[in-house]
This record gives structure tokens, sequence and C-alpha cells, in this order.
């Protein structure tokens, strides 16, 4: 958690190359590799290794729940299949939301060749994906979509406030493919249960809820109705807290 915590404290400038910079500053284990994105039609995104977690990171930068809300709640929510250039072999069955994987598209090649860097450069095998929001969403279809072309690696992926990414065959293929995958949410952020499972989304196990106590509680399972977890505390939009979205995640306030 501290690791990802850290990755995505550091989305608080105005360009990516600056934010890798002001990490490496606070963490001069960390070594940025490449950065790209103008915040606009494409996120801002981090490559980077860090030799005292032996981790490359790739981070993807968060994203204001003002501006996510409509993206999750108005005419873009149509399910897609995934690119088959980007992600050679996965069954059309597989669907994700049309604008998500317009977004990952953006990058993935120049993300891709930037892991490949860092992973020869500093003869590493362990790779850890973060992202918040809209950058959780990314950092899941990367999830996806870089086992399929990096061999002989580890991925983890830790994801905060994450909206839901696909189908149930998408949700089914990360639980049987991903080995590792941790998404986050914060108390009442509604964000989380959308777009909504009536439309055919249905969320990966590996959530992790924050109570308002502050306590973490495990959930296991595909969208766990309990009401420790999301789909119970939040059953409906209205019953949510947009505040609640930035954090603070274990002390950490997201900023964009």
């Amino acid at each position: 958690m501290d690791l990802a915590s850290a990755a995505l404290r550091t989305f608080t400038t105005s360009t990516a190359m600056n934010t890798s910079m002001k990490y490496g500053k606070a963490n001069p284990t960390f070594k940025p590799v490449a950065s790209g994105g103008d915040g606009s039609s494409t996120q801002f995104w981090f490559v980077g290794y860090d030799s005292a977690l032996q981790t490359v990171i790739v981070s993807h930068q968060g994203t204001d729940p003002s501006e996510i809300e409509p993206l999750l709640t108005d005419g873009d929510v149509s399910l897609t299949t995934l690119d088959s250039s980007l992600f050679p072999g996965i069954s059309s069955s597989v669907e994700v939301h049309k604008g998500f994987a317009a977004a990952q598209s953006q990058a993935a090649p120049q993300i891709l060749s930037a892991v490949n860097a860092a992973l020869s450069q500093y003869a590493a095998n362990h790779v850890t994906i973060v992202g918040h929001s809209l950058g959780a969403a990314i950092a899941l279809l990367d999830s996806v979509y870089l086992p399929l072309h990096i061999s002989g690696v580890t991925f983890k992926t830790v994801g905060y406030g994450l909206p839901r990414v696909g189908n149930q065959a998408f949700a089914d293929y990360v639980d049987a493919h991903l080995t590792s995958l941790t998404h986050i949410n914060n108390e009442e952020d509604f964000i989380p249960i959308l777009p909504g499972m009536f439309l055919g989304y249905v969320h990966p196990s590996g959530e992790v809820h924050i109570q308002d106590s502050g306590e973490w509680a495990s959930c296991p399972g595909q969208d766990n109705p309990s009401t420790q977890c999301i789909v119970g505390d939040v059953p409906e939009i209205w019953d949510g807290d947009e505040s609640d979205h930035d954090g603070p995640y274990d002390g950490v306030e997201m900023g964009c």
C-alpha cells in the first residue's frame, strides 16, 4: 500500500516529468525512466525504478471526481471489445468501457517501451502498476496489456477509487490471469459503483474498503454485497459522497 500511495502522491504538478522528478527527490531510491501525457487527451504517466523496493513503477494520473463522473454516467458508457493489436489473443467476449479503452490506448506503446527499457536497464523482474480513478482504470487495463507483451516478470497492481472497467468476462479474465490486484475504495465514494451493474459492468476481485472508522476491510469476490464493502455501503449514487473520492487513503489525499 505504501508504494502505491507514494507513487500516487506525486501527481500534483503540471507535467509528468516534473512529477517523476519530485518523486525522485522525495524517494532517493527512485529513478525516473520515462514520462508522458498532457493531462487532457492523454493522462499524465511515468515509469521508473525503485532500487529499495526492487520494482519498476508504472503510475497513472488521478482524476477529479467532477471530471470522471460525466464519463461514467453520460453517453460514453458503452462496452467494446479490446483492440486485438494491443491485446492479442483476448476473447471477443471480453468487453470494456469504451472511454477507458481509448484512454489506455493513447500511451500504451510508449509505456510498454518504457517498462521494457527499465526492466533491461535495472535487470528487474517485478513491475508495480498504480493509479487513482481514471488512472486506476487505465492501470487495470495496463495490467492485462503488459503481461501479453512481457514475459518472465511478476506484476502487481494497486488502484484507488477504481470504477468498474468491464463486463463479467473481463472480470473473470482479470481474476484468472492477474497474480496480484488490490483496488481500494474510501468510505462513501460513489465512483467505484459506476458504471452500474445493470449496464453489464462487474468489478474483479481484490476490493479493500476503508470504513468510516478508518478500518480497512477485505472484500472477497466480485462486487461483494456486504455492507462492509462498497456495493453494500453505497448501493446508489445518491448514497455516496463525492469528497471521499480523493481520500485520504492511508493518510494520502489525492491531487490531480
